[in-house]
């Protein structure tokens, strides 16, 4: 599967149903995947967080032509440091390059908005993810386990 299939556009109000579609979805297999017992606060999100995070924050949707597969929203700060959370990817659209489109879209948005440093989460034990995030030069910042599992704060240096 190509690249050139892959769009990654700034969301609108029109994307929250589909953001939502793929933020449950991702995470729904990221609990799985980490066998967590007691869910995760991406899974509680309403329409409502949706639409104030598009009216406050960076989001992005991928579309594999004309369907929506992924998204990811940024928080950007005044001391040059941006985070990086509700990065998904529908499962079965996962490792087919949506992704690393997502990553390359924020790559460039963090280079156009002179960001110093982008932060996100993960769960340590997810090794698949962990590869990912490497592949694109985050390292591991720091751990705790505040939310019952191992969670790595990830961050990429842009300087």
């Amino acid at each position: 599967m190509g690249n050139t299939m892959i769009e990654v556009k700034k969301a609108t109000i029109k994307d929250i149903d589909a953001i939502l579609e793929i933020t449950q979805e991702a995470f729904e297999k990221y609990v799985t995947t980490i066998a967590l017992s007691d869910g995760i606060a991406a899974l509680k999100e309403s329409i409502e967080d949706i639409k104030n995070d598009i009216q406050t924050k960076e989001v992005f949707v991928a579309y594999l032509g004309n369907i929506p597969v992924g998204s990811a929203r940024i928080e950007i700060f005044d001391d040059q440091t941006a985070y990086l959370s509700r990065y998904g990817v529908k499962p079965e659209f996962q490792s087919n390059g949506v992704g690393k489109a997502v990553m390359d879209q924020i790559d460039s948005v963090m280079m156009q908005h002179q960001i110093r440093k982008i932060f996100l989460h993960t769960a340590s034990k997810h090794s698949a993810l962990m590869q990912f995030y490497y592949g694109r030069g985050f390292y591991v910042d720091s751990t705790t386990k505040d939310r019952g599992y191992i969670r790595a704060l990830m961050c990429k240096d842009y300087e």
